[in-house]
């Protein structure tokens, strides 16, 4: 038996708005996520985005090509029920992050993160006006708590769609630094994921590609593209974060 999929059942797409905010109408009726709730964009951008992802969906409705829309229910549905919980999550990676935890060796592997993930660590020092502890081996470094502070802070301040956003940006690199220079334009996307993986590139370097690695890796660096663009649809600039 062939499992069922939903129709499409309107013929116009427009995006409405309102004092709250901006709604996707199908035809007379107003979009609602799988909770129904009101599907409410803060951003006419997003709202465009997303209207245009259901105006192109032909006869069935296929969700796998629709990451905006995805992205938004996620905001809506779960996020914004565990606002408190996802932004103490993200900033518990400020404990132990990525960035803070290095190789003794080999040689080439500690240049490789020295060059690529020094600057990063001093730039975050400079915005946060504090010193980050870095280390070999994995022990835990313990972290400035004033860090911590002030990056929990700047992680609350966010809405509800920059939050899911940043969560995408931060469980994909693994590192809270890495998340906070892209929303902050210190870095794309792009350099935060290949920065990310200093560590497993060079394995490749020693023993070459694996298929299945590559696979999984280039659907990670797509997600993480898209990330930074449902946040820069999502409200304030990247110059207006800090």
């Amino acid at each position: 038996m062939s499992e069922w999929k939903q129709k499409r059942f309107w013929k116009d797409v427009h995006v409405v708005s309102s004092e709250a905010g901006f709604f996707i109408k199908l035809d007379n009726k107003i979009l609602k996520t799988p909770a129904k709730r009101q599907l409410v964009l803060p951003t006419e951008a997003l709202a465009k985005k997303v209207a245009s992802e259901w105006d192109q969906q032909a006869e069935e409705i296929d969700p796998t090509i629709m990451p905006f829309t995805k992205s938004t229910n996620a905001a809506l549905d779960k996020v914004s029920e565990q606002f408190e919980e996802v932004s103490a999550l993200l900033g518990e990676y400020g404990d132990t992050d990525l960035l803070y935890y290095r190789a003794d060796s080999p040689l080439e592997l500690k240049k490789l993160q020295e060059t690529g993930w020094d600057p990063i660590v001093k730039w975050a020092e400079n915005t946060f006006k504090v010193r980050i502890n870095c280390g070999t081996g994995i022990v835990y470094i313990p972290q400035n708590e004033q860090l911590l502070s002030e990056i929990q802070l700047k992680i609350n301040d966010l809405n509800v769609f920059e939050l899911t956003a940043f969560y995408d940006m931060v469980s994909i690199t693994g590192s809270l630094i890495l998340g906070l220079a892209i929303i902050n334009g210190r870095l794309s996307a792009e350099e935060a994921y290949q920065l990310s993986r200093v560590d497993e590139l060079w394995q490749l370097e020693q023993w070459g590609e694996d298929e299945e690695a590559q696979t999984a890796s280039n659907l990670k660096n797509a997600a993480i593209l898209h990330s930074e663009e449902f946040f820069s649809l999502s409200g304030r600039t990247k110059s207006t974060i800090f």
